[in-house]
């Protein structure tokens, strides 16, 4: 499977640390409480947690939905 995240009109970045915990339900049930929006929606999420070195990022597919999750070996995220 090739994703091109090129070909994805829209990407939220989740503003406030979230509990990276969380799998997919827990994360479309933040996506539309907080923030409101359709998971549905051809998007994608990107979660930051408390440390800097890890991410989740949440997509819908059409057969359904796809985690990701990167933790970097050297280096952290500037959010």
């Amino acid at each position: 499977m090739l994703l091109d995240f090129t070909k994805i009109p829209n990407v939220f970045l989740g503003c406030v640390k979230t509990d990276l915990r969380k799998g997919i339900d827990g994360l479309a049930a933040f996506i539309t409480e907080i923030y409101q929006l359709d998971v549905f929606d051809q998007a994608h999420f990107l979660f930051c947690g408390t440390r800097t070195d890890r991410f989740k990022a949440l997509y819908r597919e059409k057969d359904g939905f796809l985690l990701l999750y990167k933790r970097f070996e050297n280096g952290r995220l500037q959010w």
